[in-house]
C-alpha cells in the first residue's frame, strides 16, 4: 500500500488517534499524518500510507485553507475553547468593520508568535509540556504568510473567518493576536481545515465511512505531480536504473535549483522525487528498488 488518505477528521480526536485507527483498519504500521489538527478542530487530515510517509514533508509544506470561529471578549490559556478563561471584556462595541480593519495588518508575510500550548520544542522540551507544568517562556516569532482573511458570517461576539495561509500558521495565535489588536481579547471557538494543498474537504472521506468500508484501500490516493505541486517526469529503463543507484540525471529543460519533480516509469509506477541541483536532477527520495 502506497499513497495518501484524505480523511475528514471528526471533533474530539487527536490526529494520532486517527492514525492509530487507520493502522488497525489497514493492518499496516507504516502510516503517519501530514499536519496536525487539534482535538477541537475538524476537516482535512492527510494520512501518508506505506512509503508515502517519506513524502509527508512535501504535503505538509502546502498552502492551507481554514474556516475559523472566533469569539471576541474572552482570552483562554490555550487560545482556544479548550483552555481556562484568563480574562473577559465587553466586546459589544466591536463592529464587523472594526474587525475587517484590524485584520489588514495580518495579511502577507508576517512574524507570528506561536502559542505556549503547541508542539514546538524549546530547549528540547515541547512548549505544551512547559505550559502544563505552569511555565511560560518567551517564544521566538516565526515567519508565516497569510494570503486571505474573509469574514463569512457575523453574529457578534462571534464570527466566522476563512483563512488562506502558509504551512506553520497557528490560527489560534491569529485569533489571540486579533483580539489583542482590538483591545478586547479573543480565542478560537472552532476550526475546520477546508483544504491542504490540492486535498480538499469536498473530496475527503469521513473517518466512520473509511472504518466501516469493506475495501478501505479503495480510498488510497496515488501520488501525482499535481497533488505534490511538482513537475511530472517519465523515466525510461536506463534512467530508472540510474536513479535507483543514486546517479544524477541530465536536465532536458532549464529549471532553477531546488525545482522538484515526481518521476514515474513507463508502467506508471512512482519511482522517486528528483530535485534540481547544479543543473542536474538529483534523486532525493527513491521508492522502488
Amino acid at each position: 500500500m502506497f499513497g495518501f488518505l484524505n480523511i475528514d477528521k471528526p471533533l474530539g480526536m487527536t490526529s494520532h488517534d486517527v492514525v492509530a485507527k487507520a493502522r488497525r483498519k489497514l493492518g499496516l504500521k507504516k502510516i503517519g499524518h501530514a499536519g496536525t489538527l487539534d482535538p477541537l478542530a475538524s476537516g482535512v487530515l492527510i494520512l501518508c500510507v506505506g512509503a508515502a510517509t517519506r513524502m509527508s514533508e512535501y504535503v505538509m509544506d502546502s498552502t492551507k485553507r481554514y474556516r475559523a470561529r472566533v469569539r471576541l471578549g474572552i482570552v483562554t490559556t490555550t487560545y482556544d475553547a479548550e483552555g481556562a478563561i484568563i480574562s473577559e471584556k465587553d466586546a459589544s462595541h466591536i463592529t464587523r468593520e472594526d474587525v475587517e480593519q484590524a485584520l489588514t495588518p495580518f495579511l502577507g508575510n508576517i512574524e507570528q508568535v506561536p502559542p505556549m500550548y503547541s508542539a514546538i520544542k524549546q530547549g528540547g522540551v515541547k512548549l505544551y509540556d512547559l505550559a502544563r507544568a505552569g511555565e511560560t517562556v518567551e517564544r521566538e516569532p516565526r515567519p508565516v504568510r497569510i494570503d486571505a482573511l474573509t469574514i463569512t458570517d457575523w453574529a457578534a461576539p462571534e464570527f466566522s473567518l476563512e483563512v488562506t495561509c502558509s504551512a506553520g500558521t497557528y490560527i489560534r495565535s491569529l485569533a489571540y493576536d486579533l483580539g489583542d489588536q482590538l483591545g478586547v481579547g479573543a480565542h478560537l471557538a472552532g476550526l475546520t481545515r477546508l483544504a491542504s494543498g490540492q486535498f480538499s474537504l469536498a473530496n475527503a472521506v469521513t473517518l466512520d465511512t473509511f472504518l466501516q468500508s469493506d475495501e478501505p484501500q479503495s480510498y488510497l490516493i496515488n501520488p501525482r505531480p499535481d497533488l505534490m505541486n511538482m513537475l511530472g517526469l517519465t523515466l525510461d529503463s536506463q534512467m530508472e536504473n540510474d536513479v535507483k543507484h543514486g546517479r544524477m540525471l541530465p536536465l532536458t529543460d532549464a529549471y532553477a535549483d531546488g525545482t522538484l519533480a515526481l518521476a514515474s516509469n513507463v508502467m506508471g509506477e512512482t519511482i522517486c522525487v528528483l530535485r534540481v541541483v547544479s543543473g542536474l536532477w538529483k534523486p532525493e527520495k527513491v521508492f522502488s528498488g
